[in-house]
């Protein structure tokens, strides 16, 4: 059978761009290696306890609730509340106001730069009102402007010469988070405290963003997995096909035939590819493709990525506890970033440059007492999460691949997670949750190569691109994101994290909607 479209890769890009097809009445095919869509955004049970696979809350940045609303889908949320803490110093973020409460905490922990906390908020403030202007408007991509006329006029136009204008003041502030610090601050430790939550090289004006982030998060009740569900009920309810367990190994562009790996062959129109974007071009050949330009487009582009880097991943412990959600919602909120010391983790030392094992496990017992937890409690925003008068945790540290694939090839794999599992324990125990280890009912733990696995996404990497490739392969400006769709070879587009940078939850949706319109607007004209 023949497609007018396929889109090679559940998660929440692919899910986006098929939903949009599906509704526009096109014959779309959705194919996804694993056994359930979602990837990342997704939700598992374990005893009763129901855990969120990847991302812990929605960000909406006007894009989440507008895409919602143009398919139609309802879902139910609750707002996402986020604590800060350092030690035994804890915030909570409800609002803007709350910058005062953080400028307060930090001073608190570091009298001695009074003065530079002081400049550092002013920053963070002026950046948080670039981040207004960048999201504070629903995305008109997914407008219907013969319904939204007026839409357009009093609130787009408007808004584009604000753009205009605070475009290039973001683009001033892209450099990375630390080196934009250090100009304010010589304090360590203060720069750890603020940047350790980031990726490496996270630009300066994404990081700093952040406590505006934070108060447009939302979590649908029932776990991030009913999004996905959501949407793989709309792409069926309107004619779509999905196919799980159904993984690509070849891609005929001439011809426009993918071939999975049981030797089923899968013909198309227009594809696009919302899976990891070096798998795309691994299963390329130039030589397969008669047309000269083409050819070289496909070789120059193989040859950009080769020796690229995925971002950071995470090393996440999944804790079921036989203790109340009252012991935790004394202590923060439902989403908690915790660092259990001030000192910074810059005080761990390097990481370890190969897998010895002593060195290895000298270096974690230092990382993990001073760097920074993500720590999610879904019982505080969803009873049903949990048994009764039980708790379930997410706790998930940033931890790099290459150090944990290193660790699996020296054959101490499972030794090292036990390892990692225990040090995280002792000191969420020793630190913010006393009694915790002899609560627990269950224990276990995912790596960078769960990621990898589970979501094919490159070095298990959670948003894309290292922000400190040079270049990053990848679009990074907003207004040229209608072109980071587009792929060198006709009739194949592009979606994802992998398509724009820095990436997360709102550009997946935005570039999952984009590569659809541009198909559906391609498949048009031919017709």
């Amino acid at each position: 059978m023949k497609y007018d479209v396929i889109v090679v890769g559940g998660g929440i890009s692919g899910l986006t761009a098929a939903a949009f097809l599906a509704k526009a009445g096109q014959n779309v095919l959705l194919c996804e290696k694993e056994s359930r869509c979602g990837g990342l955004v997704n939700s598992f049970e374990r005893d009763g306890f129901i855990y969120d696979a990847g991302v812990r809350a929605l960000e909406d940045s006007g894009v989440l609730f507008p895409m919602l609303r143009s398919l139609g889908i309802e879902l139910e949320f609750v707002k996402n509340h986020i604590s800060l803490g350092v030690e035994k110093n804890i915030i909570q973020v409800n609002s803007e106001e709350d910058v005062d409460t953080y400028q307060a905490l930090l001073t608190d922990l570091y009298p001695e730069s009074r003065e530079e906390i002081k400049e550092i908020v002013q920053q963070i403030r002026k950046i948080m009102h670039y981040m207004d202007v960048q999201y504070g408007i629903d995305n008109p991509i997914f407008l219907d402007f013969k319904e939204d006329r007026a839409y357009l006029g009093k609130v787009i136009l408007p808004w584009m010469i604000k753009y205009a204008i605070t475009a290039p003041k973001i683009a001033a502030l892209n450099e990375p988070v630390v080196d934009f610090l250090r100009k304010i601050t010589q304090n360590q430790s203060l720069l750890d405290i603020i940047s350790q939550h980031f990726f490496h090289a996270t630009p300066a004006f994404f990081a700093l963003s952040y406590l505006k982030l934070y108060i447009d998060y939302h979590y649908p009740l029932g776990g991030t997995g009913i999004f996905p569900a959501k949407l793989v009920s709309f792409i069926e309810d309107h004619h779509g096909e999905i196919r799980t367990n159904t993984k690509i190994s070849s891609l005929d562009p001439t011809r426009k035939v993918l071939t999975d790996e049981k030797g089923n062959l899968l013909e198309f129109e227009r594809l696009i590819w919302a899976a990891d974007l070096k798998t795309l071009y691994e299963i390329l050949s130039p030589a397969d493709v008669p047309d000269n330009k083409v050819s070289q487009s496909i070789t120059t582009r193989q040859e950009e990525l080769r020796g690229k880097n995925g971002n950071d991943s995470v090393y996440s412990l999944f804790l079921g506890l036989d203790l109340p959600k009252e012991y935790f919602s004394r202590i923060a909120t439902e989403h908690f970033f915790y660092t259990p010391s001030k000192a910074g983790q810059t005080q761990a030392g390097e990481m370890p440059s190969t897998a010895e094992r002593e060195s290895v496990k000298e270096w974690l017992d230092k990382y993990f007492a001073l760097t920074t937890y993500e720590i999610s409690c879904p019982v505080l925003r969803d009873p049903a999460m949990a048994p009764a008068n039980k708790t379930g945790l997410i706790v998930s540290v940033l931890f790099d691949y290459q150090l944990t694939k290193a660790i699996e090839l020296a054959g101490w794999y499972e030794e090292f997670k036990s390892y990692c599992e225990s040090k995280m324990i002792e000191t969420l125990d020793g630190s913010i949750y006393p009694g915790l280890s002899d609560a627990i009912i269950h224990q276990f733990s995912s790596t960078p190569l769960t990621i990898e696995s589970y979501s094919g996404n490159f070095q298990g990497a959670i948003t894309g691109w290292a922000l400190d490739n040079d270049p990053i392969p990848a679009e990074s400006r907003i207004p040229k994101i209608m072109n980071a769709v587009r792929t060198p070879i006709p009739g194949i587009y592009q979606a994802g994290q992998w398509t724009y940078s820095p990436s997360g939850l709102p550009i997946s949706l935005l570039t999952g909607k984009i590569a659809a319109d541009q198909v559906i607007k391609d498949l048009r004209k031919r017709k």
